[in-house]
Protein backbone atom coordinates (compact mmCIF):
# COMPACT_ATOMS: atom_id res chain seq x y z
CA UNK A 1 0.00 0.00 0.00
CA UNK A 2 1.22 3.49 -0.89
CA UNK A 3 0.90 5.73 2.17
CA UNK A 4 1.57 9.46 2.49
CA UNK A 5 2.20 10.87 5.99
CA UNK A 6 1.94 14.61 6.51
CA UNK A 7 2.89 16.53 9.61
CA UNK A 8 4.35 19.86 10.71
CA UNK A 9 7.47 18.42 12.33
CA UNK A 10 9.77 15.42 12.29
CA UNK A 11 12.79 14.36 14.33
CA UNK A 12 15.67 15.19 13.97
CA UNK A 13 14.90 18.15 11.70
CA UNK A 14 12.14 20.04 13.56
CA UNK A 15 10.92 18.97 16.99
CA UNK A 16 8.73 20.68 19.57
CA UNK A 17 7.32 17.51 21.14
CA UNK A 18 6.58 13.81 20.80
CA UNK A 19 4.76 14.26 17.47
CA UNK A 20 8.14 14.68 15.76
CA UNK A 21 9.39 11.37 17.20
CA UNK A 22 6.28 9.52 16.01
CA UNK A 23 6.46 10.95 12.49
CA UNK A 24 10.13 9.96 12.29
CA UNK A 25 9.75 6.39 13.55
CA UNK A 26 6.38 5.17 12.28
CA UNK A 27 7.04 5.38 8.49
CA UNK A 28 10.16 3.15 8.59
CA UNK A 29 8.25 0.66 10.75
CA UNK A 30 5.43 0.64 8.19
CA UNK A 31 7.96 0.11 5.41
CA UNK A 32 9.15 -3.01 7.24
CA UNK A 33 5.53 -4.21 7.10
CA UNK A 34 5.56 -3.84 3.30
CA UNK A 35 4.10 -0.35 2.88
CA UNK A 36 5.46 2.10 0.31
CA UNK A 37 5.67 5.16 2.56
CA UNK A 38 6.49 8.81 1.91
CA UNK A 39 6.36 11.96 4.01
CA UNK A 40 5.08 15.45 3.21
CA UNK A 41 6.56 18.29 5.28
CA UNK A 42 6.43 22.08 5.32
CA UNK A 43 9.68 23.62 4.13
CA UNK A 44 10.87 24.92 7.48
CA UNK A 45 14.51 25.99 7.14
CA UNK A 46 15.82 23.05 9.15
CA UNK A 47 13.87 20.67 6.92
CA UNK A 48 15.25 22.20 3.73
CA UNK A 49 18.74 22.08 5.21
CA UNK A 50 18.45 18.49 6.45
CA UNK A 51 16.68 16.57 3.70
CA UNK A 52 19.06 14.73 1.36
CA UNK A 53 19.18 14.84 -2.45
CA UNK A 54 16.13 17.10 -2.80
CA UNK A 55 14.99 17.80 -6.37
CA UNK A 56 11.95 19.64 -7.74
CA UNK A 57 8.94 17.62 -8.86
CA UNK A 58 6.34 20.38 -9.29
CA UNK A 59 6.04 24.15 -9.34
CA UNK A 60 3.00 25.55 -7.52
CA UNK A 61 1.25 28.86 -7.22
CA UNK A 62 -0.11 31.29 -6.78
CA UNK A 63 -1.83 29.63 -3.82
CA UNK A 64 -2.66 30.48 -0.19
CA UNK A 65 -0.96 33.86 -0.44
CA UNK A 66 2.25 32.61 -2.01
CA UNK A 67 3.08 33.72 -5.57
CA UNK A 68 5.14 30.59 -6.24
CA UNK A 69 6.51 27.59 -4.40
CA UNK A 70 8.23 24.36 -5.32
CA UNK A 71 7.46 20.81 -4.27
CA UNK A 72 10.72 18.96 -3.70
CA UNK A 73 11.33 15.23 -3.33
CA UNK A 74 14.29 14.00 -1.30
CA UNK A 75 15.11 11.54 1.45
CA UNK A 76 15.16 11.74 5.22
CA UNK A 77 18.54 11.60 6.94
CA UNK A 78 19.33 8.26 8.59
CA UNK A 79 16.09 6.44 7.66
CA UNK A 80 16.23 7.28 3.92
CA UNK A 81 12.40 7.49 3.80
CA UNK A 82 11.30 9.50 0.71
CA UNK A 83 10.00 12.94 1.66
CA UNK A 84 8.21 15.71 -0.19
CA UNK A 85 9.05 19.21 1.05
CA UNK A 86 7.07 22.37 0.30
CA UNK A 87 9.70 24.99 -0.49
CA UNK A 88 7.66 28.16 0.09
CA UNK A 89 9.73 30.93 1.71
CA UNK A 90 6.62 33.13 1.85
CA UNK A 91 5.03 30.64 4.28
CA UNK A 92 7.97 29.06 6.10
CA UNK A 93 10.38 31.76 7.21
CA UNK A 94 13.95 31.58 8.42
CA UNK A 95 13.12 33.17 11.76
CA UNK A 96 10.88 31.79 14.52
CA UNK A 97 9.54 28.28 14.91
CA UNK A 98 7.07 26.04 13.12
CA UNK A 99 4.05 27.63 14.81
CA UNK A 100 5.27 30.79 16.48
CA UNK A 101 7.04 34.02 15.51
CA UNK A 102 10.26 35.05 17.29
CA UNK A 103 8.27 37.05 19.86
CA UNK A 104 6.36 33.90 20.90
CA UNK A 105 3.06 34.86 19.24
CA UNK A 106 1.31 32.57 16.78
CA UNK A 107 2.23 33.23 13.17
CA UNK A 108 -0.70 35.33 11.86
CA UNK A 109 -0.92 33.28 8.64
CA UNK A 110 -0.96 29.81 10.27
CA UNK A 111 -4.34 29.17 8.66
CA UNK A 112 -2.85 29.59 5.18
CA UNK A 113 0.42 27.84 5.99
CA UNK A 114 -1.18 24.63 7.22
CA UNK A 115 -4.17 24.68 4.89
CA UNK A 116 -1.56 24.70 2.11
CA UNK A 117 0.03 21.58 3.60
CA UNK A 118 -3.30 19.74 3.48
CA UNK A 119 -4.16 21.08 0.03
CA UNK A 120 -0.90 19.76 -1.45
CA UNK A 121 -1.49 16.37 0.17
CA UNK A 122 -4.92 16.18 -1.47
CA UNK A 123 -3.51 17.07 -4.87
CA UNK A 124 -0.75 14.49 -4.50
CA UNK A 125 -3.49 11.99 -3.69
CA UNK A 126 -5.29 12.88 -6.91
CA UNK A 127 -2.11 12.28 -8.91
CA UNK A 128 -1.57 15.87 -10.07
CA UNK A 129 1.82 16.68 -8.58
CA UNK A 130 3.93 13.56 -9.07
CA UNK A 131 2.98 11.35 -11.99
CA UNK A 132 5.35 8.64 -10.76
CA UNK A 133 3.75 8.11 -7.32
CA UNK A 134 0.20 8.53 -6.04
CA UNK A 135 -0.78 7.52 -2.49
CA UNK A 136 -3.64 5.13 -1.84
CA UNK A 137 -3.96 6.47 1.70
CA UNK A 138 -3.20 9.84 3.30
CA UNK A 139 -2.32 9.80 7.02
CA UNK A 140 -2.63 13.28 8.56
CA UNK A 141 -1.10 14.02 11.98
CA UNK A 142 -2.76 16.56 14.28
CA UNK A 143 -4.47 19.83 13.42
CA UNK A 144 -1.66 21.14 11.22
CA UNK A 145 -2.33 18.36 8.69
CA UNK A 146 -6.08 17.91 9.23
CA UNK A 147 -7.27 20.01 6.29
CA UNK A 148 -6.07 17.28 3.94
CA UNK A 149 -9.13 15.29 5.04
CA UNK A 150 -11.48 18.15 4.14
CA UNK A 151 -9.89 18.71 0.73
CA UNK A 152 -10.17 14.99 -0.02
CA UNK A 153 -13.84 15.00 1.01
CA UNK A 154 -14.46 18.05 -1.20
CA UNK A 155 -13.26 16.14 -4.25
CA UNK A 156 -15.04 12.75 -4.38
CA UNK A 157 -13.22 11.61 -7.57
CA UNK A 158 -10.05 11.26 -5.47
CA UNK A 159 -9.93 7.58 -4.54
CA UNK A 160 -7.33 7.84 -1.76
CA UNK A 161 -8.59 7.09 1.75
CA UNK A 162 -7.60 9.11 4.81
CA UNK A 163 -6.67 8.47 8.43
CA UNK A 164 -6.42 11.32 10.93
CA UNK A 165 -4.44 10.88 14.14
CA UNK A 166 -5.13 13.05 17.17
CA UNK A 167 -1.86 13.51 19.05
CA UNK A 168 -3.25 16.13 21.44
CA UNK A 169 -6.87 17.29 21.24
CA UNK A 170 -6.09 20.40 23.29
CA UNK A 171 -4.32 22.04 20.34
CA UNK A 172 -6.99 22.49 17.69
CA UNK A 173 -6.01 25.11 15.12
CA UNK A 174 -8.89 27.56 15.66
CA UNK A 175 -9.18 30.63 13.40
CA UNK A 176 -11.67 33.46 12.73
CA UNK A 177 -14.68 32.39 10.68
CA UNK A 178 -14.18 35.34 8.33
CA UNK A 179 -10.91 33.76 7.18
CA UNK A 180 -12.78 30.76 5.76
CA UNK A 181 -12.66 32.41 2.34
CA UNK A 182 -8.89 31.79 2.32
CA UNK A 183 -9.36 28.01 2.37
CA UNK A 184 -10.83 27.60 -1.11
CA UNK A 185 -13.59 25.24 0.04
CA UNK A 186 -17.31 25.38 -0.73
CA UNK A 187 -19.32 27.47 1.75
CA UNK A 188 -21.19 24.40 3.01
CA UNK A 189 -17.97 23.24 4.70
CA UNK A 190 -18.21 26.22 7.03
CA UNK A 191 -21.41 25.03 8.72
CA UNK A 192 -21.62 23.30 12.13
CA UNK A 193 -21.70 19.99 10.22
CA UNK A 194 -18.30 20.95 8.82
CA UNK A 195 -15.48 23.11 10.17
CA UNK A 196 -17.52 25.69 12.11
CA UNK A 197 -16.79 25.58 15.84
CA UNK A 198 -18.47 28.08 18.16
CA UNK A 199 -18.43 30.77 15.49
CA UNK A 200 -14.88 30.02 14.36
CA UNK A 201 -13.08 27.60 12.03
CA UNK A 202 -11.43 24.53 13.59
CA UNK A 203 -8.83 22.52 11.68
CA UNK A 204 -8.91 19.68 14.20
CA UNK A 205 -12.61 19.29 13.47
CA UNK A 206 -11.82 18.90 9.76
CA UNK A 207 -9.86 15.75 10.55
CA UNK A 208 -12.43 14.41 12.99
CA UNK A 209 -15.33 14.98 10.59
CA UNK A 210 -13.89 14.05 7.21
CA UNK A 211 -11.21 11.37 7.69
CA UNK A 212 -12.32 7.88 6.74
CA UNK A 213 -10.96 6.69 10.06
CA UNK A 214 -9.71 8.50 13.18
CA UNK A 215 -7.03 7.27 15.56
CA UNK A 216 -5.48 8.49 18.77
CA UNK A 217 -2.18 7.56 20.35
CA UNK A 218 -3.43 5.28 23.13
CA UNK A 219 -6.53 3.16 23.81
CA UNK A 220 -7.40 4.98 27.05
CA UNK A 221 -7.14 8.40 25.41
CA UNK A 222 -9.49 7.20 22.65
CA UNK A 223 -12.11 6.61 25.34
CA UNK A 224 -11.31 9.79 27.28
CA UNK A 225 -11.74 12.21 24.36
CA UNK A 226 -15.34 11.09 23.93
CA UNK A 227 -16.11 12.60 27.36
CA UNK A 228 -16.65 16.26 28.30
CA UNK A 229 -13.73 16.17 30.75
CA UNK A 230 -11.13 15.36 28.09
CA UNK A 231 -12.98 16.19 24.85
CA UNK A 232 -11.96 19.89 24.71
CA UNK A 233 -15.37 20.79 23.30
CA UNK A 234 -15.15 18.21 20.51
CA UNK A 235 -16.39 15.18 22.46
CA UNK A 236 -19.76 15.31 20.69
CA UNK A 237 -18.04 15.14 17.29
CA UNK A 238 -15.99 12.17 18.48
CA UNK A 239 -19.02 10.36 19.86
CA UNK A 240 -20.58 10.89 16.42
CA UNK A 241 -17.79 8.72 14.97
CA UNK A 242 -18.59 5.79 17.25
CA UNK A 243 -16.92 2.64 15.95
CA UNK A 244 -14.58 4.67 13.74
CA UNK A 245 -12.12 5.94 16.38
CA UNK A 246 -9.20 3.69 17.34
CA UNK A 247 -6.54 3.97 19.99
CA UNK A 248 -3.13 2.72 18.86
CA UNK A 249 -0.39 3.10 21.42
CA UNK A 250 2.75 4.90 20.29
CA UNK A 251 6.01 3.07 20.22
CA UNK A 252 9.51 4.47 20.50
CA UNK A 253 12.46 4.25 18.17
CA UNK A 254 14.33 1.54 20.02
CA UNK A 255 17.45 2.12 17.93
CA UNK A 256 17.65 5.77 19.02
CA UNK A 257 16.53 5.04 22.58
CA UNK A 258 18.73 2.11 23.56
CA UNK A 259 20.94 2.28 26.67
CA UNK A 260 23.13 -0.50 25.30
CA UNK A 261 24.22 1.59 22.30
CA UNK A 262 23.46 5.22 23.24
CA UNK A 263 26.52 7.35 22.46
CA UNK A 264 25.15 10.24 24.57
CA UNK A 265 25.63 8.30 27.81
CA UNK A 266 28.60 8.25 30.15
CA UNK A 267 28.33 4.44 30.20
CA UNK A 268 26.17 1.93 28.37
CA UNK A 269 24.20 -0.81 30.03
CA UNK A 270 21.58 -3.54 29.66
CA UNK A 271 18.89 -4.97 31.93
CA UNK A 272 21.20 -7.76 33.10
CA UNK A 273 24.25 -5.50 33.53
CA UNK A 274 23.10 -2.35 35.30
CA UNK A 275 26.49 -1.16 36.59
CA UNK A 276 26.60 1.34 33.73
CA UNK A 277 23.44 3.01 34.97
CA UNK A 278 25.12 3.82 38.29
CA UNK A 279 27.91 5.50 36.31
CA UNK A 280 25.31 7.47 34.35
CA UNK A 281 23.81 8.62 37.65
CA UNK A 282 27.14 9.81 38.95
CA UNK A 283 27.82 11.62 35.67
CA UNK A 284 24.42 13.30 35.81
CA UNK A 285 25.00 14.48 39.37
CA UNK A 286 28.30 15.97 38.24
CA UNK A 287 26.83 17.62 35.12
CA UNK A 288 23.83 19.03 37.00
CA UNK A 289 26.01 20.13 39.95
CA UNK A 290 24.16 17.91 42.36
CA UNK A 291 25.80 16.51 45.46
CA UNK A 292 27.67 13.30 44.68
CA UNK A 293 25.41 11.03 46.75
CA UNK A 294 24.96 7.58 45.17
CA UNK A 295 22.31 6.69 47.76
CA UNK A 296 20.08 9.69 46.95
CA UNK A 297 17.07 9.02 44.71
CA UNK A 298 17.43 11.21 41.61
CA UNK A 299 14.15 12.23 39.98
CA UNK A 300 13.96 13.86 36.55
CA UNK A 301 11.37 15.80 34.58
CA UNK A 302 11.86 16.13 30.80
CA UNK A 303 8.80 17.98 29.64
CA UNK A 304 7.11 21.04 28.31
CA UNK A 305 6.63 23.23 31.37
CA UNK A 306 2.86 23.63 31.51
CA UNK A 307 -0.11 23.09 33.75
CA UNK A 308 -1.24 20.24 31.49
CA UNK A 309 1.93 18.37 32.40
CA UNK A 310 1.14 18.76 36.11
CA UNK A 311 4.42 20.46 36.90
CA UNK A 312 2.77 22.77 39.42
CA UNK A 313 2.12 19.56 41.36
CA UNK A 314 5.85 18.78 41.31
CA UNK A 315 6.59 22.22 42.74
CA UNK A 316 4.03 21.64 45.49
CA UNK A 317 5.64 18.39 46.63
CA UNK A 318 9.25 19.50 46.08
CA UNK A 319 9.90 20.47 49.74
CA UNK A 320 8.80 17.04 50.89
CA UNK A 321 10.95 15.33 48.26
CA UNK A 322 13.99 17.27 49.43
CA UNK A 323 13.18 16.44 53.03
CA UNK A 324 13.45 12.75 52.04
CA UNK A 325 16.91 13.40 50.58
CA UNK A 326 15.85 13.29 46.92
CA UNK A 327 17.51 15.23 44.11
CA UNK A 328 15.48 16.69 41.21
CA UNK A 329 16.66 17.60 37.71
CA UNK A 330 14.28 19.40 35.31
CA UNK A 331 14.67 20.08 31.59
CA UNK A 332 12.00 21.97 29.70
CA UNK A 333 10.57 25.25 28.57
CA UNK A 334 7.12 26.77 28.45
CA UNK A 335 5.08 28.70 30.99
CA UNK A 336 7.29 31.58 32.22
CA UNK A 337 5.79 31.32 35.70
CA UNK A 338 6.78 27.65 35.94
CA UNK A 339 10.23 28.35 34.53
CA UNK A 340 10.69 31.05 37.15
CA UNK A 341 9.41 28.86 39.98
CA UNK A 342 11.80 26.02 39.13
CA UNK A 343 14.66 28.52 38.78
CA UNK A 344 13.91 29.88 42.25
CA UNK A 345 13.84 26.33 43.63
CA UNK A 346 17.17 25.52 41.98
CA UNK A 347 18.79 28.68 43.36
CA UNK A 348 17.42 28.00 46.84
CA UNK A 349 18.55 24.36 46.86
CA UNK A 350 22.00 24.10 45.26
CA UNK A 351 23.19 20.54 45.05
CA UNK A 352 19.64 19.20 45.26
CA UNK A 353 17.64 20.86 42.45
CA UNK A 354 18.84 21.64 38.93
CA UNK A 355 17.07 23.28 35.98
CA UNK A 356 17.90 23.47 32.28
CA UNK A 357 15.53 25.81 30.41
CA UNK A 358 15.14 24.68 26.82
CA UNK A 359 15.33 21.30 25.12
CA UNK A 360 18.50 19.43 24.31
CA UNK A 361 18.10 15.93 22.83
CA UNK A 362 21.43 14.58 24.02
CA UNK A 363 20.88 16.01 27.50
CA UNK A 364 17.44 14.36 27.60
CA UNK A 365 19.11 10.98 27.05
CA UNK A 366 21.60 11.67 29.85
CA UNK A 367 18.89 12.83 32.24
CA UNK A 368 16.72 9.79 31.68
CA UNK A 369 19.62 7.34 31.88
CA UNK A 370 21.09 8.95 35.00
CA UNK A 371 17.90 9.35 37.02
CA UNK A 372 16.30 6.70 39.22
CA UNK A 373 12.74 7.92 38.53
CA UNK A 374 11.01 9.99 35.87
CA UNK A 375 7.98 12.09 36.82
CA UNK A 376 5.01 12.42 34.45
CA UNK A 377 2.13 13.79 36.60
CA UNK A 378 0.04 15.03 33.65
CA UNK A 379 -3.51 16.27 34.02
CA UNK A 380 -4.12 14.59 30.68
CA UNK A 381 -1.70 12.72 28.45
CA UNK A 382 -2.67 11.33 25.03
CA UNK A 383 0.20 8.86 25.08
CA UNK A 384 3.38 10.25 26.53
CA UNK A 385 6.80 9.16 25.37
CA UNK A 386 9.02 10.11 28.28
CA UNK A 387 7.62 7.35 30.48
CA UNK A 388 8.41 4.90 27.65
CA UNK A 389 11.95 6.23 27.47
CA UNK A 390 12.14 5.80 31.24
CA UNK A 391 11.02 2.18 31.02
CA UNK A 392 13.54 1.51 28.27
CA UNK A 393 16.36 2.99 30.37
CA UNK A 394 15.42 1.35 33.68
CA UNK A 395 14.23 4.68 35.08
CA UNK A 396 11.06 3.94 37.00
CA UNK A 397 8.10 6.18 35.99
CA UNK A 398 5.82 7.88 38.50
CA UNK A 399 2.75 8.89 36.51
CA UNK A 400 -0.85 9.99 36.77
CA UNK A 401 -3.30 7.26 35.76
CA UNK A 402 -4.60 8.89 32.55
CA UNK A 403 -4.36 8.31 28.79
CA UNK A 404 -1.30 6.49 27.56
CA UNK A 405 0.30 6.67 31.00
CA UNK A 406 -2.39 4.31 32.27
CA UNK A 407 -1.80 2.01 29.28
CA UNK A 408 1.98 1.76 29.63
CA UNK A 409 2.84 1.79 33.36
CA UNK A 410 1.74 -1.10 35.56
CA UNK A 411 1.38 0.20 39.09
CA UNK A 412 3.76 -1.50 41.51
CA UNK A 413 5.39 -3.61 38.77
CA UNK A 414 7.01 -1.28 36.24
CA UNK A 415 6.26 2.05 37.92
CA UNK A 416 3.83 3.91 40.15
CA UNK A 417 0.51 5.48 39.17
CA UNK A 418 -1.67 7.86 41.15
CA UNK A 419 -5.24 9.02 40.59
CA UNK A 420 -6.26 12.61 41.29
CA UNK A 421 -4.30 15.58 39.92
CA UNK A 422 -3.50 16.88 43.40
CA UNK A 423 -0.28 17.35 45.37
CA UNK A 424 -1.62 14.92 47.99
CA UNK A 425 -2.12 12.13 45.42
CA UNK A 426 1.28 12.75 43.80
CA UNK A 427 2.94 12.76 47.20
CA UNK A 428 1.30 9.43 48.08
CA UNK A 429 2.59 7.94 44.82
CA UNK A 430 6.08 9.26 45.46
CA UNK A 431 6.12 7.88 48.99
CA UNK A 432 5.36 4.42 47.59
CA UNK A 433 8.13 4.89 45.04
CA UNK A 434 10.60 5.99 47.73
CA UNK A 435 9.76 2.95 49.82
CA UNK A 436 10.42 0.68 46.84
CA UNK A 437 13.69 2.49 46.09
CA UNK A 438 14.87 1.69 49.62
CA UNK A 439 14.26 -2.03 48.91
CA UNK A 440 17.10 -2.73 46.47
CA UNK A 441 15.98 -6.20 45.27
CA UNK A 442 12.47 -4.96 44.57
CA UNK A 443 13.80 -1.84 42.82
CA UNK A 444 16.10 -3.80 40.53
CA UNK A 445 13.21 -6.15 39.68
CA UNK A 446 11.06 -3.16 38.70
CA UNK A 447 13.85 -1.69 36.58
CA UNK A 448 14.34 -4.97 34.77
CA UNK A 449 10.60 -5.50 34.27
CA UNK A 450 10.35 -2.12 32.56
CA UNK A 451 13.39 -2.74 30.38
CA UNK A 452 12.06 -6.16 29.34
CA UNK A 453 9.01 -4.69 27.61
CA UNK A 454 8.80 -4.50 23.82
CA UNK A 455 8.26 -0.77 23.26
CA UNK A 456 9.21 -0.55 19.59
CA UNK A 457 7.07 0.32 16.57
CA UNK A 458 6.60 -3.12 15.00
CA UNK A 459 3.36 -3.87 16.89
CA UNK A 460 1.79 -0.42 16.37
CA UNK A 461 2.81 -0.52 12.70
CA UNK A 462 0.84 -3.75 12.21
CA UNK A 463 -2.18 -2.12 13.85
CA UNK A 464 -1.90 0.90 11.57
CA UNK A 465 -1.69 -1.33 8.50
CA UNK A 466 -4.95 -2.98 9.55
CA UNK A 467 -6.50 0.46 10.11
CA UNK A 468 -5.39 1.57 6.64
CA UNK A 469 -7.12 -1.43 5.08
CA UNK A 470 -10.27 -0.59 7.04
CA UNK A 471 -10.13 3.06 5.89
CA UNK A 472 -9.69 2.03 2.25
CA UNK A 473 -12.72 -0.26 2.46
CA UNK A 474 -14.73 2.54 4.02
CA UNK A 475 -13.66 4.95 1.26
CA UNK A 476 -14.77 2.48 -1.42
CA UNK A 477 -18.08 1.65 0.21
CA UNK A 478 -19.21 5.00 1.64
CA UNK A 479 -16.80 7.89 1.04
CA UNK A 480 -17.11 10.86 3.35
CA UNK A 481 -18.38 13.90 1.48
CA UNK A 482 -18.99 17.58 1.99
CA UNK A 483 -21.87 18.58 4.26
CA UNK A 484 -25.14 19.08 2.42
CA UNK A 485 -26.79 22.50 2.42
Amino acid sequence: MRVLHLAAEVFPLVKTGGLADVVAALPPALAEQGADVRLLLPGHPAVLDGVKHARPVATLGPAFGSARSTLLLGRMPKTDVPVYVIDSPYHFRRDGGPYQAPDGSEWPDNLQRYAYLGWIAAHLAFGELDDKWTPELVHAHDWHAAMACAYLAAHPPTSAASVFTVHNLAYQGVFPHDDARLLGLPARFMQPAGLEFHGQICFMKAGLKFADRVSTVSPTYAQEIATPEFGAGLDGVIRGRVGEVSGILNGIDDAVWNPATDSALAARYKADTLAGKALCKSALQLEARLAQRPEAPVLTVVSRLSSQKGLDLVLAVLPELLRHGAQVVVQGTGDPALESAFAIAANANPGAVALHVGYDESRAHRLIAGADMILVPSRFEPCGLTQLYGLRYGTVPVVRRVGGLADTVTDGETGFAFGEATPFALQAGLERAMAAFADAPRWYAMMQAGMAQNLGWAGPARQYMALYEEACRARRESPRQAPSL
